[in-house]
């Protein structure tokens, strides 16, 4: 996600005033909750069908006496009220899956965690994309993952950033990240070394039977680390609402944790008992995994053996690919090439060793772990019923005390997904969200496939085929055999888009790629056919209203807009089927602590958000067509904000117009139902601009839009040009040695005299040097290779 520079955000009217997070625990549902869940679907899907049945009824009745453009005008109706009543009822059922786990969940004890775990050799790789991240945001994440409470946790920021060309702040900006993971293995060492003293010394002098004193040792050890993370939280500056979260819920919310165990502790004393010998041990133990991680960073691009694909699957699957494995560096050929060794070398011969692992953790740079993530999803993982579970994550909750009103609506949204995946597991129908999760490394290696780009293997695990990679995996994971399952209990939270602008490039990679991947949900279907692990018919729906409807939930919303439809078309039972759905929507947000009128504001939200919802769909059906992947631009900043494309600053305006044109029209005719539905959608989509957007935001972006459309940049005289290095001393003799003539040819094209340097190449390997010939060859050896798109 595109972060936001510059000076702090000055809150707006109407944003979030809660700062606090909803509880771990999600509040136990009663009877009439359930009630209603069920109530809800049987009511939406009973008023469809009566619609559906006086429709054909008065077609069959009336139809001879209707015109053709009638007949046509009711089915596209059908058919949109059809799709878009299949995806209310596709929520309200993964909203009744949501409140029964919700119901039936139990905390699995402290005690049962820590005694599953001590004597565990499993080791947990937390790995971090980052590119062109803030390094703040990018510190409270690595922190959140270094204090996580595991036996083994190794953690790597994988670099995704091309120090080649960087320069001024972006060059500050990359360095400021590589020195955080320095940062915090330092910080850390001071707690660590208590800790493992403390354990020493238990292990040591604690009798086979402990008694009040060892008990208060152990209460002692737990008061110093408590307060190590007291005073860490005192001393971070609150900035934000995210940096509040990382002090009172990452750092408070763990030395609360450790001030509860202390409590018990002295308890113990004051009453002449003591934990015995085996649950001491434990309780140290868990202190040193608190401060014990290993931080480490990796970049991809400074190795050409590796892909260099700019996106976030590749970074992830490039380090993967590596893991168990021993490398020499080899630099024969002017490039940083990866050379495996054997597993009988020592690790003294290498120059690269990258640590296998059980598990990975993927957690996206501007997301924030609860302290007991890792423990209670691998131990979660690691019961037998579960064996054949690949992924486990907790969906994602946004953080509280939004300081803009569309980042307070963007995060109401994504805590009801968050209730929604809930609702998916319980019908197995889950789907990965990037954001975070565990996964069984042992299931990435059945869906992996290897092929050879340029001479070197290159491993996919996670296809980077679209942009919403987790999504396309999972059904790659199902095909192979494994389930996933979401944990219901509130243990990550990620950032919300900030402004509109940000939000733009977030929902538009949303809504780009659903279809794309609905061949291999059939191909899963066929596979599971007659299997015990078959498809169930709620899977199969729930599933592809996620990963479709957004395609077709858009046409509809288009067509109900800006379609003249005859108002005789428009039922009570169309407004019965639909009112469920928000109801519905309404009860989950209050229980998300969120207001109950926010249903309109999402519904305004929606509007807005149309063309971008549109722009990725058609986006897919592109790639679909063409075979080619549909790149992803970065958008431009301007002060304090992430500038919009026009075009989608534009279409809003373009939908209130024609909007407030239709509710005119409609009223003139007395088609009452059509112009009160106008004038509603002309109110809704005025206030989400301007609230969203903003009056003066537009102007800005639209300028703006048009003003790079039309600009040229003046290229700039010869005089004004740097002077040209040396060409001798920049010929990379040893690249020209390993690609021949294909990278001359190829950094060839890239120049602005294209023709004129072919030409000049030609001469110069075919026949006497002549003058000008070896300096654009040596000029094109120099030339450094660059292998992403622009924008990237």
């Amino acid at each position: 996600m595109v972060k936001d520079e510059g000076p702090a955000r000055r809150r707006q009217w109407g944003a979030e005033r809660r700062s606090e997070p909803l509880a771990i625990m999600h509040s136990r549902p009663s009877p009439a909750a359930i009630v209603w869940a069920r109530a809800a679907i049987v009511i939406t899907a009973l008023s469809w069908f009566a619609y559906m049945v006086t429709t054909i009824m008065r077609m069959v009745i009336e139809g001879p006496r209707e015109s053709f453009s009638f007949h046509v005008q009711t089915w596209v109706y059908g058919i949109t009220v059809t799709a878009l009543t299949f995806s209310a009822i596709m929520y309200l059922t993964a909203r009744y899956g949501a409140l029964v786990r919700f119901r039936e969940h139990r905390r699995v004890e402290r005690a049962l965690i820590d005694s599953h775990f001590a004597d565990s050799d499993g080791t947990v790789t937390v790995l971090i994309p980052s590119y062109d991240e803030e390094p703040e945001v990018v510190r409270y994440t690595l922190w959140s993952a270094a204090l996580q409470e595991f036996p083994s946790v190794r953690v790597v920021l994988l670099i995704d950033d091309r120090e080649d060309g960087l320069e001024g702040e972006a060059l500050e900006r990359l360095q400021r990240t590589r020195g955080l993971l320095g940062e915090i293995s330092d910080a850390l060492e001071a707690p660590r070394e208590r800790a493992l003293r403390a354990l020493r010394e238990f292990e040591e002098r604690a009798p086979e039977h402990p008694g009040p004193r060892d008990a208060k040792r152990a209460a002692e050890a737990y008061l110093e680390a408590a307060v190590w993370l007291d005073e860490f939280a005192a001393a971070e500056p609150i900035e934000d609402h995210m940096s509040e979260f990382f002090a009172e819920q990452v750092l408070l919310g763990l030395s609360n944790d450790l001030r509860l165990t202390r409590l018990a502790l002295d308890a113990a004393h004051d009453q002449g008992a003591s934990p015995d010998r085996e649950r001491l041990a434990q309780l140290h133990r868990r202190l040193v995994w608190i401060f014990s991680a290993d931080m480490d960073s990796f970049e991809r691009k400074r190795y050409a053996s590796l892909s260099q694909e700019p996106n976030k699957a590749m970074n992830l699957n490039s380090y993967i690919s590596l893991m168990g494995g021993r490398f020499r560096v080899s630099s024969e050929t002017g490039e940083r090439i990866l050379e495996p060794l054997g597993h009988d070398a020592a690790d003294a011969a290498a120059d690269l060793v990258i640590p296998d692992s059980r598990y990975l953790l993927t957690l996206d740079a501007d997301s924030q772990l609860l302290r007991d993530y890792c423990v209670r999803l691998v131990y979660l993982l690691e019961q037998p019923e579960n064996e054949r579970v690949a992924v486990t994550q907790t969906p994602y909750s946004s953080f509280r005390g939004a300081p803009t009103r569309i980042e307070r609506i963007a995060g109401a949204t994504t805590d009801l997904q968050h209730i929604q995946h809930q609702g998916l597991t319980y019908f197995n129908a889950t789907f990965w969200v990037g954001a975070n999760a565990v996964i069984r490394k042992v299931a990435l290696a059945d869906i992996a496939v290897t092929e050879t780009v340029g001479g070197f293997e290159i491993t996919t695990y996670v296809q980077d085929r679209t942009v919403i990679e987790d999504t396309e995996s999972s059904i790659d994971l199902g095909l192979h055999g494994w389930t996933l399952e979401n944990y219901p209990e509130r243990l990550s939270y990620s950032a919300t888009p900030p402004d509109f602008g940000s939000l733009i490039v977030q929902r538009r990679r949303w809504a780009n790629g659903g279809l794309l991947i609905m061949p291999k949900l059939v191909e899963m279907v066929r596979a599971k056919r007659g299997t015990p692990m078959r498809v169930r018919a709620t899977e199969k729906m729930l599933r592809t209203n996620y990963m479709s409807s957004l395609a077709w939930a858009s046409f509809g919303l288009l067509f109900l807009l800006f379609f003249p439809f005859d108002s005789r078309l428009l039922s009570p039972l169309v407004v019965a089927a639909a009112l469920p759905y928000f109801l519905s929507m309404g009860f989950d947000l209050r229980a998300s602590g969120h207001r109950y009128g926010d249903i309109l504001r999402i519904y305004g939200f929606n509007l807005v958000l149309l063309p971008v919802n549109l722009a990725g769909v058609l986006k897919s059906i592109q790639q679909g067509v063409t075979g080619e992947k549909i790149p992803f631009a970065r958008t431009p900043k301007v002060v304090g904000r992430t500038a919009a494309p026009a075009v989608y600053v534009i279409l809003p305006y373009v939908i209130i117009g024609f909007s407030v044109f239709t509710a005119v029209r409609d009223f003139q005719v007395a088609n009452w139902g059509n112009a009160i539905f106008a004038t509603f959608n002309a109110i809704m989509a005025t206030w989400a601009t301007i609230s969203y957007i903003g009056v003066r935001a537009s102007i800005v972006d639209a300028a703006l839009g048009i003003v790079g459309w039309l600009y040229v940049p003046e290229k700039k005289a010869a005089a004004e040009r740097k002077p040209a290095p040396d060409p001798a001393a920049q010929i990379n003799w040893q690249a020209i040695l390993y690609h021949g003539d294909r990278r001359l040819r190829r950094d060839l094209v890239r120049t602005s005299d294209r023709r004129r340097r072919l030409s000049t190449m030609r001469v110069g390997f075919h026949a006497p040097a002549r003058s000008g010939a070896e300096p654009a060859a040596r000029e094109s050896a120099a030339a450094p290779e660059r292998s992403e798109p622009p924008g990237a």
